[in-house]
């Protein structure tokens, strides 16, 4: 039992569970679209959330707080540059369009985690865009919006229209529901000088919010051009989903609650897919 744990552990910490909820989001994009599994793309995207995410969480300079993983952190950092190669090794086959466009991405996520910017702009000692206060979220979810809607269209030279940039709003305001229940888990962690919205309202008016979000979420399917019966009915059980999470988060709750259940609402979404 102690080693199926270590394994799930291993999964949980890796992001390899992230990844997977990435890949999920972007495989959602293509058959919305209407558009051939890209293998390619696909791949790039599993190993390259991988690869940043771990780069953000065990860079030096980022607390991570979790200690009873320091016995694996040797094994993650071996398997982290092997997605980065992996990652690499699909770079190479994707159109170089969509590799200026990963630049922009990449840029994000190296400035999130690096000490870059002048003192001036930070509440924390950290000078990255991730100890800019209040900034945290909408950084994650412009980057998790650009990478599993954009990306995958754009490499499939997919013409972008006013539903492609819904759908990006759409992947937007998603992303940034599914934070919610980390902040707030994250209460008993972060430095208050991180301004985090429950740090900043509360976590009942931070629940308030993420309802509204939700609600936000799914109207705007009805603001599409092709609307699709299934897909509204997909939205609105993630809708109810995300809500249910929102609502029942805490910061006693185990840390699985989100970074298990929570982070696995993509890949029950692209689920529901293969269902209806």
């Amino acid at each position: 039992m102690k080693i199926l744990k270590q394994i799930f552990d291993f999964y949980i910490n890796s992001s390899i569970h992230v990844a997977l909820s990435a890949f999920a989001l972007s495989y959602i994009t293509l058959i919305k679209f209407e558009q051939p599994f890209d293998f390619w793309v696909l791949s790039f995207i599993i190993f390259a959330t991988i690869t940043g995410y771990n780069f953000v969480k065990y860079f030096g300079l980022a607390k991570f707080h979790h200690r009873s993983l320091a016995s694996w952190l040797k094994i993650i950092q071996i398997f982290s540059m092997l997605c980065f190669l992996l990652m690499c090794f699909c770079a190479w086959h994707l159109q170089w369009e969509s590799l200026a466009y990963i630049a922009i991405f990449g840029v994000i996520t190296f400035l999130y985690a690096i000490p870059f910017f002048p003192k001036r702009f930070f509440m924390d000692k950290q000078k990255n865009l991730r100890s800019i206060g209040g900034l945290k979220v909408y950084v994650i979810g412009l980057v998790w919006s650009g990478v599993t809607v954009l990306l995958p269209l754009l490499n499939g030279n997919f013409q972008f229209n006013d539903d492609v940039w819904l759908t990006a709003f759409q992947r937007f305001i998603f992303v940034i529901v599914l934070m919610l229940p980390f902040e707030i888990r994250d209460l008993k962690y972060d430095s208050l000088k991180l301004s985090t919205i429950p740090q900043t309202i509360g976590v009942k008016k931070t629940k308030t919010i993420g309802v509204l979000l939700t609600m936000v979420f799914f109207f705007i399917e009805f603001f599409k051009d092709e609307l699709n019966s299934n897909e509204i009915l997909m939205s609105l059980m993630i809708t109810v989903l995300l809500m249910m999470f929102v609502i029942f988060s805490k910061k006693e709750r185990s840390d699985y609650y989100s970074s298990f259940w929570v982070e696995g609402v993509p890949i029950l979404w692209l689920g529901l897919h293969f269902i209806f």
